[in-house]
């Protein structure tokens, strides 16, 4: 069997110290380029890797890092880790996928595991401290990156979009169309990112001068049967909407399906725009109209952030905004009639 590579092997083909291509292995930020991608080639071509056992014993480090999410069966979350998980790897670190399905203790049980060392960083996604008396002023000092989600106060890095823009320009497509009458199923509020995008749509609609009427923003948990259920509910008003802005995908999936159970074409009788761009909604039936956030590059930055957060390069930034666009599908189009 053929000895492994090691890091003085690959510092003698680039022509560096050890010490530059330890540096370079583990992310530290602190190799400039081009020397940086050379290192990278020489170990990618000599098969290299990390002896994580014997590193870990001399850094007390675990090389692994969390990724934490609300549900880990919701597929808007694959693209995301596959960009943190590029980026770790690079990095000599694994990825270990944290499930909370919204449960209290499971929040804690996570932040736990960061705090006795099972892991030394944490992406967090659900946009929510543990709620439990005195302990998110226990979390503050840990190397934790919030991605997508807003944590208010937190002092925490964060990797986000704009919401709120992205939702207006979803809803000004809508009205751009000729629809007055525009519903929003919002995401869980108060929570920060449901209250960006239903203040996206809110502006958008007292731009154009057009009402809300009660029932018309009834709030959703991303969740494809909420999308049914609260679909259900608005085509009950005695002034049902001809357009509907959902705050994810994943209710407006079940909201389509609803609207085809009542008899309803979409978008003949309804329009539907979502928000996320799962890679179903260009397969759905019709395809999806839907805000587009670059899920895989979102995943590289919060990893890239948690690297910076690890080797202690001074203040991270305390945002990072991704950009997002509007794909239009077949799911949106002008009223046939406006009573």
């Amino acid at each position: 069997m053929s000895s492994r590579a090691k890091i003085k092997d690959i510092a003698a083909s680039v022509g560096v110290s050890p010490a530059t291509v330890s540096r370079a292995l583990t992310g530290s930020g602190l190799v400039a380029e081009p020397t940086l991608s050379r290192i990278r080639e020489a170990a990618q071509k000599m098969h290299y890797r990390p002896n994580v056992s014997a590193r870990n014993l001399r850094t007390q480090r675990s090389m692994a890092v969390l990724m934490v999410v609300r549900d880990v069966g919701n597929p808007f979350y694959l693209e995301i880790l596959k960009g943190v998980e590029t980026t770790a790897r690079e990095a000599g670190y694994s990825v270990l996928m944290g499930n909370t399905e919204n449960n209290p203790e499971r929040e804690v049980e996570y932040f736990d595991m960061l705090r006795d060392g099972h892991a030394d960083g944490m992406i967090l996604m659900t946009g929510k401290l543990p709620d439990r008396a005195g302990y998110s002023e226990q979390v503050r000092g840990l190397p934790v990156v919030v991605a997508l989600e807003e944590i208010a106060e937190s002092g925490l890095p964060h990797v986000m979009i704009d919401n709120e823009a992205a939702s207006r320009r979803a809803v000004e497509h809508l009205i751009g169309l000729g629809h007055r009458r525009i519903a929003h199923i919002t995401g869980p509020v108060p929570e920060i990112m449901s209250l960006r995008r239903q203040d996206g749509y809110r502006r958008a609609m007292a731009a154009a001068g057009l009402p809300i009427p009660e029932g018309y923003e009834p709030v959703g948990d991303y969740l494809l049967h909420t999308g049914e259920r609260l679909c259900r509910d608005l085509f009950s008003l005695a002034e049902p909407p001809t357009a509907v802005f959902v705050a994810n995908d994943e209710m407006a999936f079940g909201a389509i399906n609803e609207l085809r159970r009542m008899g309803l074409d979409v978008p003949g009788d309804v329009s539907v725009v979502g928000f996320d761009d799962l890679f179903l909604s260009q397969a759905f039936h019709p395809p999806l109209t839907t805000v587009s956030q670059p899920r895989m590059a979102i995943g590289q930055q919060a990893m890239e952030l948690l690297l910076r957060v690890f080797s202690d390069e001074g203040v991270a930034p305390s945002a990072v905004e991704m950009p997002t666009e509007l794909k239009l599908r077949g799911s949106t189009a002008a009223p046939r009639a406006q009573s």
